[in-house]
Formats: structure tokens, sequence, C-alpha cells
């Protein structure tokens, strides 16, 4: 599944890098402007992960979820007509 294929630490640092580009603050700023995921404190990227991690699980259950919800039903062409 694509869930397992994403790391949450570039999820987190992809996270970061849109926040700070669609913050109100940047607005003005160059692209490399203050608040860079090198700048990030370690205490607020264990953080980031940890949120990210939590995201991407959430994710998969709810993948998981409606995965089971559709297994009762048959594949395109597979399904048996008639009275």
């Amino acid at each position: 599944m694509w869930i397992h294929e994403i790391e949450p630490e570039r999820l987190a640092e992809i996270f970061h890098h849109y926040h700070q580009a669609l913050s109100p603050e940047a607005s003005g700023k160059g692209s490399e402007g203050a608040g860079s995921w090198k700048e990030v404190s370690p205490q607020a990227k264990s953080r980031l992960v940890a949120a990210a991690r939590l995201a991407l699980l959430e994710l998969e259950s709810m993948t998981r979820d409606r995965a089971k919800t559709r297994q009762y039903f048959a594949q395109p062409g597979e399904a048996e007509w008639g009275c």
C-alpha cells in the first residue's frame, strides 16, 4: 500500500515546508525565508514526525475500512446475473 512507502520524517518535512510557505508571515519573503526545516528544533521535529506517523496510521485505517466494505461486492464482470 502506498502509505507504507512514505517515511514519516519526509512527510513532516514536506508538511513543514508548505505550512511555512502558506502562512501569512511568509508573504513577501523569498523561498528560503526564515523557518527552514534545518532551523527547526529537535523537539519540534520530533512532534512533527509523531504527527505525521499518526496521520499515516489514520489514512491506513481509512483505506483498510474502505477495503473491508468492498469485499462483499463482485469485481466488474464477475457478478452472476439471473432470476
